[in-house]
């Protein structure tokens, strides 16, 4: 493949903190700017330092809900220790995380071949956009927006994880699309679906950097490269969490669902009139 430069790894870092939890679709838009700046999207070594400068984005999110983790693992910890700590509700909403991170873990690695390889294409990126665009019209309509965060149960994580794997099979999808657009099908709120799609993709997200590191730095992706990208990941990340969790208090979702169609169809343009690799 060919090199990642320190240059086009701070494009992609941008990319991918602004992405990562608005549901747009984070994975879509890096291989959008992969495709554009002549990366090969499919690449091993790609697919793994994408994966990698998500951490970024992750750090961001565990430094900005640092309470809140700190809260549920202490009960957790608390929990395992003493029998009469078990029935705090963050003692259970953090196995409830354990459970739900189980599936898209499974999938993952069973289905890695898949998602480096055919599943890596533009032209999945682009039908994954438009398809994830009327899940979420249709979520944010039918949705009666009723349930708050501490209505949730195990049912609603589960549900919720696991509809991670749709954003993991099909990226363009989006991971927080889906998930978000889970949670209000289960009637959730905009903001407490938002906050369950965040806590619940820590885990899954930090996973999958941590896997890939090593096969993006032996596959020829510099060190200087992933460090900026992740860095710049990090800041760019943690202004998109504060500003869409504000957004999603006084506004519904129709601007990322017209935002996602326009470039759903701008990249079936680009892709059939060959601009673009897929």
């Amino acid at each position: 493949m060919s090199d990642i430069s320190v240059l086009q790894a701070m494009v992609l870092g941008v990319v991918e903190g602004v992405t990562e939890f608005l549901p747009v679709s984070s994975t879509g838009h890096l291989k959008i700017t992969e495709g554009l700046m002549g990366i090969p999207v499919d690449d091993a070594s790609v697919v793994a330092f994408t994966a990698v400068i998500q951490v970024g984005a992750i750090a961001a999110a565990l430094v900005y809900f640092f309470s809140d983790i700190v809260r549920i693992v202490s009960a957790w910890v608390r929990g395992l220790v003493r029998r009469e700590e078990r029935h705090n509700r963050d003692y259970a909403f953090a196995w409830w995380v354990v459970y739900a991170t189980i599936p898209i873990v499974v999938v993952g690695l069973a289905a890695k071949p898949l998602i480096e390889g055919p599943l890596a294409s533009l032209w999945v990126v682009a039908g994954s956009l438009l398809a994830g665009s009327a899940v979420m019209w249709l979520a944010d309509r039918m949705g009666r927006h009723k349930r708050g965060e501490a209505d949730t149960g195990l049912k609603d994580a589960m549900l919720v994880g696991s509809s991670q794997i749709l954003a993991l099979l099909f990226p363009g999808f989006s991971r927080s699309g889906a998930t978000m657009s889970t949670a209000l099908l289960l009637d959730l709120d905009r903001v407490a679906a938002t906050r369950l799609s965040f806590l619940l993709g820590i885990p899954a997200l930090t996973g999958a950097g941590l896997y890939e590191l090593k096969d993006a730095v032996g596959a020829g992706v510099g060190i200087a490269p992933l460090v900026v990208g992740t860095a710049v990941s990090f800041v760019v990340a943690y202004a998109s969490i504060a500003w869409l969790l504000r957004y999603v208090a006084r506004h519904s979702f129709n601007a990322f669902v017209i935002y996602r169609i326009v470039v759903g169809v701008l990249l079936f343009a680009l892709l059939g009139a060959g601009v673009i690799n897929a």
